[in-house]
């Protein structure tokens, strides 16, 4: 069986953005019999996601993300179905899931690495199960509720960086939807910002390319701020962080700002901000939702029963064919999506 498959083509360099070109689409046969325990999967969405440009990186800097060998096939979070298995726990038909799915049209992978997923869950959208009911949901939810103590009626002020991004759209509704009497987004464009406020429910939104972001947090923000998601680190954050208030907690979740560059990861602070952390006692704490896997089946469901309801509302950038992965990749690195950056394989 022909296969089409992407692999990693080559590094970027150290302090490198990197390029479509770091990217090689190839043909590939996949063999006809399957193991004990394997099943064949046609892939249906791909997900392309900040952390991966880690990964493109001979040490990816994080213990739990393994680097991408060169000439290897790329992979990531994905969604497809069962063509045939021989696999006791995956059937003919099922839709199932992987983190480390192959960027690959077809695959033949181990049924015990895949997990079945009902797609009523996401109401018909499997695409989904990738981004708002998949990891990026439980990354927006469960960092809100494990690091950010949002506590209703506390009148609480929350500010998201890369807000109109997969996982801060649906953070800033979370925030909002658990009690903050005010969300407040950043984001690199006009557009993002009409759709933060229009769409999703935000109180404000800031184009940080246009705009003086700390007057306008100002203005945003009067009561100060209480709770920050951070998803893009560098002198953004420090911004926001200079302007909240004692006793706040920022959520630390990503760093997109700061992942072309050769600098450990979290990255180091400024001597200022880290004294600006000390002197009002606000917590500053590394996220990783894969330490928190055992709360994911029912915060999927919350995740699921609030976008069926319409109270939260899925942001997606959808590309077609697996020729164009390291186009829609290098495309979400720069910001040139809204919401979830994905890639449709297959019907």
């Amino acid at each position: 069986m022909q296969v089409q498959r992407v692999v990693l083509n080559s590094r970027p360099g150290k302090n490198g953005v990197p390029v479509p070109g770091n990217f090689r689409l190839e043909e590939t046969t996949l063999a006809p019999d399957l193991k004990d325990g394997e099943v064949l999967v046609r892939t249906l969405y791909l997900s392309v996601d900040p952390y991966m440009r880690c990964r493109m990186n001979e040490d990816t800097g994080a213990d739990y993300l393994t680097p991408w060998q060169l000439s290897e096939c790329v992979d990531g979070g994905g969604v497809g179905v069962v063509e045939s298995s021989r696999c006791h726990t995956c059937a003919q038909g099922d839709v199932v899931t992987s983190f480390n799915w192959p960027w690959q049209t077809c695959a033949v992978m181990r049924g015990g690495g895949l997990r079945k997923v009902d797609s009523q869950l996401a109401d018909g959208h499997l695409s989904y199960l990738l981004g708002a009911i998949g990891i990026t949901g439980l990354t927006a939810l469960l960092g809100v509720r494990e690091k950010g103590n949002v506590t209703k009626g506390a009148n609480q002020t929350m500010v998201v960086s890369g807000a109109a991004g997969a996982c801060g759209s649906i953070a800033g509704q979370i925030g909002r939807l658990d009690g903050c009497v005010r969300v407040a987004g950043l984001c690199g464009s006009d557009e993002k910002c009409r759709v933060l406020v229009e769409d999703l429910g935000f109180s404000a939104a800031i184009n940080y390319r246009q705009e003086d972001v700390a007057t306008r947090l100002k203005e945003c923000c009067a009561d100060g701020i209480d709770v920050y998601f951070d998803n893009v680190g560098g002198a953004i954050s420090d911004t926001v962080i200079a302007q909240m208030n004692n006793g706040g907690h920022v959520i630390l979740c990503g760093q997109i700002s700061q992942y072309n560059k050769d600098v450990p990861y979290p990255p180091p602070l400024s001597e200022e901000i880290q004294e600006t952390l000390r002197s009002k006692n606000i917590t500053r704490e590394r996220f990783t939702v894969l330490n928190y896997m055992n709360k994911a089946d029912a915060a999927l469901y919350e995740l699921s029963q609030w976008v069926k309801s319409g109270q939260i509302k899925v942001l997606e950038t959808v590309v077609k064919g697996i020729e164009n992965m390291g186009d829609a990749f290098c495309s979400m690195m720069k910001g040139g999506n809204i919401g979830k950056q994905i890639i449709k394989i297959s019907e």
